[in-house]
């Protein structure tokens, strides 16, 4: 059966032309891929991004400007619902915490192959987590220490419990409203206040938090 849902549309934000035009001619070897322009700055990408409305936008973490979570953070706070993929040579510790607080749903370097990219950007789009949370979890602990004042598992409700479980599974908000039989905007609300809770800027930060608080066990 033919799949006739609309392509994942993809904003580049890359500052080296070469490897642009590279990711360009990949994406678009997809049918299911669209596309939509290719920026070298993290200005750009805002603006772009606000014209476009991408679904997923691929950054890059060091851009001439800012950096690529510098650009997100701006991206998301105008578009919450675009998922971002960072693609980057800088693999270290605070390059990934600081794209996941800016809202990154994934952090993928350079030297991955092209399969394993492409399959990121539909699961980007799905609104899928790309970096398990144990790990994030461990990150946080080292790089971010929890203060004595931390969320208790009984601060959430029931509804956010479920509603962190699922996160934890890798389901987006649209999925877990149809887990939960709940209308899309009211399981957006209860996404929303679990982050406002767990003090996160994604569902990754917060499945991450919540599970180096013990609140969840993965």
């Amino acid at each position: 059966m033919l799949d006739r849902q609309e392509p994942t549309t993809v904003l580049i934000v890359e500052d080296h032309q070469v490897v642009a035009d590279g990711l360009a001619m990949l994406l678009e070897d997809d049918p299911h891929i669209r596309v939509v322009g290719a920026v070298a700055t993290g200005s750009d990408a805002v603006e772009m991004a606000a014209l476009h409305q991408p679904d997923v936008i691929l950054m890059d973490f060091r851009l001439p400007d800012q950096t690529g979570a510098e650009a997100a953070t701006s991206i998301k706070a105008n578009r919450p619902e675009t998922a971002i993929l960072f693609l980057s040579a800088d693999d270290n510790e605070d390059a990934v915490l600081a794209a996941v607080k800016a809202g990154a749903c994934g952090y993928l370097v350079k030297t991955e192959a092209a399969p394993k990219l492409l399959d990121a950007i539909h699961r980007a789009a799905a609104g899928e987590m790309l970096i398990p949370a144990w790990q994030l979890a461990k990150l946080l602990a080292r790089k971010d220490p929890l203060d004595d004042e931390g969320l208790a598992a009984n601060e959430l409700t029931s509804r956010q419990k479920e509603v962190l479980e699922l996160m934890a599974e890798g389901l987006g908000t649209k999925a877990i409203a149809e887990r939960l039989q709940l209308q899309p905007s009211t399981a957006a609300w209860h996404v929303q206040s679990v982050l406002e809770k767990l003090d996160a800027h994604s569902k990754l930060e917060a499945v991450a938090r919540a599970t180096q608080r013990g609140i969840i066990e993965r």
